[in-house]
């Protein structure tokens, strides 16, 4: 208080410090690294409106949280996807974005007590274009998908 500081502005710096780790892990498809953050009994939810990919009914837990993180990461980054941090819905976040810029996704991180307790995914293209030209979202899976298995082959014949 003497500094003139109010004292939510440490648990905001926080919270956007954690947030940023955990994307640097997701880009780096770190999943050791993103189960850190997590909290025991963190909770993936997401609202495609029928018109994205969903998240089936979510992923809860730490384990199912974070094998949904890392089946999701090499597939988005192989197809160049980017990932803007930034605020979302008054949470730290980030947009997901493909390689032409096109908004694919954003992400809101409920953070307390040094822990992701709940991932929010906005999928739904109706809901984005707020945020900029909105990408065929269907297209980037099958295209990741594509990319994931010839990768995956071509590992495993080496």
């Amino acid at each position: 208080m003497a500094a003139g500081r109010p004292r939510f502005e440490a648990d905001r710096t926080e919270r956007e410090e954690l947030a940023g780790r955990f994307f640097d892990a997701f880009k780096e498809g770190d999943v050791d690294g993103l189960r850190e953050l997590l909290a025991a009994d963190v909770q993936a939810v997401g609202d495609a409106g029928g018109k994205a990919p969903p998240w089936g009914r979510g992923a809860f837990g730490i384990e199912n949280v974070a094998r949904l993180l890392a089946a999701f990461a090499p597939r988005f980054t192989g197809i160049g996807g980017i990932v803007e941090p930034c605020e979302v819905n008054r949470h730290p976040g980030a947009i997901f974005r493909d390689r032409d810029g096109k908004v694919l996704g954003a992400w809101a991180l409920d953070i307390l007590d040094g822990q992701i307790q709940a991932i929010r995914a906005v999928l739904n293209p109706d809901k984005l274009g707020h945020v900029g030209p909105v990408a065929d979202a269907w297209a980037a899976l099958r295209e990741a998908n594509a990319s994931f298995r010839c990768h995956d082959h071509r590992r495993s014949t080496q």
